[in-house]
This record gives C-alpha cells, structure tokens and sequence, in this order.
C-alpha cells in the first residue's frame, strides 16, 4: 500500500539527526508499510537550551509536574510543534506524526484509513498511548472504538491532527508550562476532541533508552511529596475542568 491511498494525508517523522539507529530502524519499518514520508530533524532541547528556555514558564512547569524540567522534553514539544507548521505549509488536510520509537501493528494502516474516513469526527487522534485512563466510545469505526477519556491520555508516539486544529492550537501553545501531551489532555483549555482510536494500532518501544528521560528514566528527578502538593492539585483540578467540558460538549454521554 502507498500513500496514494490516503489523499490529502502528510506524514512526518520527528527524529533527532544524532539518533542514527532509531532513524534507520524507522526507514526500515516505514518502508515495509509503503507509508510515504518526511523526516523533520528534531529539536535538540540540550543543545539548544539557552535559544529554548525564552520559551518555558520554568517556575509553572516545575510546580504543575512537581519535578525538575528536562530540555528534552521541551525539544520534543518544539519538534511537535514545528510539524504542525509544516502542515500549514503545506496542502494537505491532515497530518500523521510519528515518533522515532514507535512499533507498528499488523492492522496499522487497516486502522489509518478507518480513521481518515471519519476524520470529521475528531481533532486529533492518538493511534497509541502510554496511558488512556476511563475510555468513553463516541462511536464505532469498523472493528475500532473512537474514544474520549475521563481520565489522562497521553503519549505522543503516533497521533492524527487536522489542519484546523493544527492551526487553532499553535497560538495557544506558547508559554510552555507541561510536557506537551499533558498539555494537549487540558481538552478543555483548548476546546478539543482528542480521541483515541482503540484498540490501538501501534505502540512505543524506546528499549528503555529514552532521549528525553534517559535510560530507564534517569533523568527524572521527582520533588518529595511534599513539594509535590501544587502538583496534585492542579491534576485534580485538570481533571475535574475536562470531565466538565466533555459532559458539556457531549463526549461523555455521546449520541451514538
């Protein structure tokens, strides 16, 4: 199958220019789903920090995730945004994103056209997670679920964006204040229909060498608990404002 079964689709693949083995394992499994593409070099959040940290409301992040900030993960949301932009760029309607860890399933590209046909009944569309908590199914796509969630949804390893959306969200991305797929699970800040499409037909392997948290999350260095009370009252009060919103736009008792 090619990519001319997927008109008006751009797929993207965000990879570091030092991450050599992840790029060739991706040209690999890429080419074995006939699945066009473009690599965009991503942003390199350690080696470029001092151009980034303009960008970062340092004290907010810090205190929302109740941790020290890593530049990685604020390269990672630059790369993410920086794909958007070259969605608007372009012609094209809707955009894939693919991180360099992501594994296919057999059904991927079954999954990917499933869901560019109903590509109206969603403005992103995660196609794996790390979590997605309490799913609600909005409706039935061949043998898949479209589903929004009470609970977090987060990974950003493989996720559909409309160009509207892409267009709707940039402005509002800017101070960075949460990694961006915490970010993005603030649905009701951003007035989102951010689904998951289950069961999910992909997922990540980062062979617990991840380039933002390090191997076996290293990098992570978490607050002891008691700094880490404005933490979880800003979770508690995100996910109190996201229930809100998806009974009041609808998500949450669906007309199916």
């Amino acid at each position: 199958m090619t990519q001319r079964s997927f008109p008006g689709l751009m797929v993207i693949l965000i990879n570091l220019d030092r991450s050599i083995q992840r790029r060739q394992q991706m040209e690999q499994r890429l080419l074995a789903l006939g699945l066009a593409y473009t690599r965009l070099s991503a942003v390199d959040g350690k080696a470029q920090w001092d151009t980034l940290r303009s960008t970062v409301d340092q004290v907010a992040f810090e205190r929302h995730v109740g941790r020290d900030l890593m530049p990685g993960e604020i390269g990672c949301y630059h790369s993410h945004l920086q794909s958007w932009q070259a969605l608007l760029q372009s012609d094209r309607h809707t955009l894939l994103v693919l991180e360099d860890d992501v594994v296919f399933g057999e059904d991927f590209m079954a999954a990917l056209g499933e869901a560019l046909q109903h590509r109206h009944s969603w403005d992103m569309l995660n196609l794996n997670k790390i979590r997605a908590k309490q799913p609600v199914c909005q409706t039935r796509v061949g043998r898949y679920s479209l589903n929004a969630y009470m609970g977090p949804l987060t990974g950003m390893g493989a996720y559909l964006i409309s160009r509207d959306t892409a267009a709707r969200l940039l402005p509002a991305m800017l101070p960075i204040v949460l990694p961006i797929d915490l970010e993005l699970d603030r649905v009701h800040r951003h007035q989102l229909r951010r689904l998951g499409l289950e069961p999910f037909p992909s997922h990540v392997n980062d062979e617990n060498q991840s380039t933002i948290t390090g191997q076996g999350f290293a990098g992570v260095k978490k607050y002891p608990w008691y700094r880490r009370m404005p933490t979880f009252k800003r979770r508690l009060r995100d996910l109190v404002r996201k229930q809100l919103y998806l009974m009041q736009s609808g998500q949450l008792f669906p007309k199916k």
